[in-house]
């Protein structure tokens, strides 16, 4: 190669280097966006609306809040892949998406473990599996009994085919040994309507959306998923009280495209961070049976990657063809 050529390279370089490090100084000076990749009412979208006033005080710029669902998840996930690693739009992510779905779909967008940046870890959850109030059960141990008597008859909604509530509903039915008829919907406000108008009898999936629907008695809370009960449900059974050994839960972050300038990943991640602390954010994810999370973009990329594992592993115990 010849000195000039390799003097070019060199220049191209440090120009580019120059221009990352001047957007990362100079960050941000327009509006943020948070991509959430489900529609209204999911507990991605009621953490993102509580945190982005706290972001855009601290940030001077507006953090807009908006919903791309489609896919479980991946549509709206893909749309962050595919933008410029520039802070500028970032997405809320989760175990279903990340860690579940590329094990449970053949058309994933992308690679979770090569497209995203970490950013954040924000909270961790137990799932609740629900009854409609006119099913022919009231409790965990009903329905399975109920399953196992009429195969194939128990339908049961969660967002969507191959999603993070489908699969650990899959891992409960394994483990219990019944059947089901699985109906997928876009998100927690559709899963509450259907089951509140008894289209289904039975539904899986995150807590924060279904508590208001739970409390008023118009959905039927069976079992939580996790080890076991819960200061907010202590008259709910853990699932494991029915179905010894079965335990589950999930957590929900913050990515960007990957190649984001580390000033920008650690600014968004000590924001996203304190606006978290924050008494009036903190307070209502807990009283929706979140358990609050501040780690750093390592901690988060290491959860992400020991999830992918662990999920692709169960996919394969329980026989799940990727769809």
């Amino acid at each position: 190669m010849k000195p000039k050529s390799v003097l070019s390279m060199f220049a191209a370089a440090a120009a580019l280097v120059f221009s990352i490090g001047v957007q990362a100084q100079a960050w941000p000076n327009k509006p943020i966006r948070i991509i959430i990749p489900f529609p209204p009412g999911n507990t991605t979208d009621i953490m993102a609306r509580l945190i982005a006033p706290r972001m855009s005080e601290r940030l001077g710029q507006p953090v807009i809040v908006e919903n791309r669902p489609g896919a479980s998840g991946m549509l709206g996930l893909d749309s962050v892949a595919r933008s410029a690693p520039d802070g500028y739009t970032i997405a809320a992510g989760q175990g279903g998406n990340l860690a579940v779905l590329p094990h449970t779909s053949k058309n994933v967008p992308y690679d979770a473990l090569k497209d995203f940046t970490p950013i954040a870890v924000s909270t961790a959850n137990y799932l609740v599996v629900v009854g409609a109030t006119g099913a022919p059960f009231k409790t965990l141990a009903e329905m399975i009994a109920w399953a196992k008597a009429n195969p194939g008859k128990l339908t049961v909604a969660s967002n969507g085919e191959g999603g993070f509530p489908h699969l650990i509903f899959e891992q409960l039915r394994m483990m219990a040994g019944f059947s089901f008829n699985h109906i997928p919907y876009k998100g927690s406000a559709q899963i509450a309507s259907e089951l509140m108008g008894g289209q289904v009898m039975a539904g899986v999936d995150g807590v924060t959306g279904l508590t208001p629907h739970i409390k008023s008695g118009r959905i039927n809370l069976l079992a939580v998923t996790s080890k076991a009960r819960t200061p907010q449900w202590p008259d709910s059974p853990a699932a494991a009280e029915v179905v010894p050994g079965y335990e589950s839960g999930g957590w929900f972050g913050w990515v960007g495209p990957a190649g984001m300038p580390r000033e920008i990943v650690a600014r968004l991640n000590e924001e996203i961070n304190r606006a978290m602390r924050h008494p009036d954010v903190a307070e209502k994810l807990v009283a929706t049976g979140l358990t609050m999370i501040y780690e750093s973009p390592e901690f988060f990329a290491e959860l992400i990657r020991s999830d992918h594992a662990k999920y692709g592993k169960l996919v394969k115990a329980i026989g799940f063809k990727p769809q």
